[in-house]
């Protein structure tokens, strides 16, 4: 009951902007803005934040983290190229789908997610876990938007992002016991702390763009919506749990894992010439239903 509550706050945060969005106190320009502080500087102080403090997370974890992280994306890679060939015959829609059960909304949806459920120094660990993320979304994830599966469609500058670069700043933090004065950690704190209300606001604006054809859907949006928001996390958290990995670690990695389709799947779409109408759909189904979803995908955990 209480994630559900969680996840009710979250979405009156989404509600807001929406309204901000008809109400024209947000608009693409601003978006675009705010979109790129929340990924470049707010997330990244989010997640440095998740290790400063009086207690540092538990440095014996990282490896498993990691290893965790790795293994998880080598399973969703059978999800991603092999189980929309029993959704769809067409090739283009293949790689949306395919994308879409892949890739959750993690920077934007899972760490505030996650630091509402499990307390804000478990950011530091889903940040860990989404480390294979970065490679997998800039490599898997670009082949199957564009259709093209080659080698050439990786851009190495694309891996160091700056999330990506605080998750590895922060383990390296815990890793050797380095504490923050609390000069620069509370400020990272309150920097860290605008991810939430931004992130979910932004959601709500784009949602405000959708047409009534695109928040219907279609049949193998919600075919992939299924797979995206209990099937693909529900496999995830018994495998691992059959392999013995650690409560903890699992618990965090199936929440991070049970997030909405990534919104860098429209981006992309975008950025190569794609149409983003099918991933759009997917995209606002998942963040909808997620709100139910993600509650029950917690009940494993009692």
């Amino acid at each position: 009951m209480e994630n559900v509550e969680v996840m009710v706050i979250l979405f009156i945060m989404v509600i807001l902007g929406y309204v901000l969005y008809k109400l024209g106190y947000m608009g693409d320009k601003f978006e675009q803005k705010l979109s790129a502080i929340v990924i470049d500087v707010t997330c990244p102080a989010l997640i440095l934040s998740s290790v400063m403090g009086s207690e540092i997370p538990d440095r014996s974890l990282i490896l498993p983290l990691l290893v965790t992280g790795f293994l998880t994306y080598i399973l969703l890679l059978v999800y991603g190229f092999l189980v929309p060939r029993f959704i769809t015959q067409d090739r283009d829609a293949r790689g949306m789908i395919g994308f879409a059960l892949m890739f959750a909304n993690v920077g934007f949806i899972g760490y505030p997610i996650v630091a509402s459920i499990f307390g804000v120094k478990a950011v530091f660990y889903a940040a860990l876990l989404n480390m294979p993320n970065t490679f997998f979304i800039f490599t898997a994830g670009v082949m199957l938007v564009k259709g093209e599966y080659s080698i050439k469609s990786i851009n190495p500058k694309l891996l160091f992002s700056p999330a990506m670069i605080a998750a590895f700043v922060a383990a390296l933090m815990v890793a050797f016991g380095i504490h923050t004065p609390a000069m620069i950690a509370r400020p990272m704190t309150m920097v860290g702390n605008i991810t939430v209300p931004a992130s979910l606001m932004i959601i709500g604006s784009s949602m405000a763009r959708l047409s009534l054809r695109e928040i219907v859907g279609s049949p193998k949006v919600y075919v992939a919506s299924v797979l995206r928001l209990s099937v693909v996390p529900l496999s995830v958290y018994f495998l691992f749990k059959i392999c013995g990995v650690s409560d903890v670690i699992n618990n965090i990695n199936t929440v991070v894992i049970a997030m909405p389709v990534a919104s860098f799947g429209t981006m992309f779409c975008m950025k190569y010439g794609r149409n983003p109408s099918l991933m759009t759909e997917m995209t606002f189904i998942t963040t909808v239903a997620s709100i139910l979803s993600i509650p029950l995908v917690t009940l494993l955990f009692k």
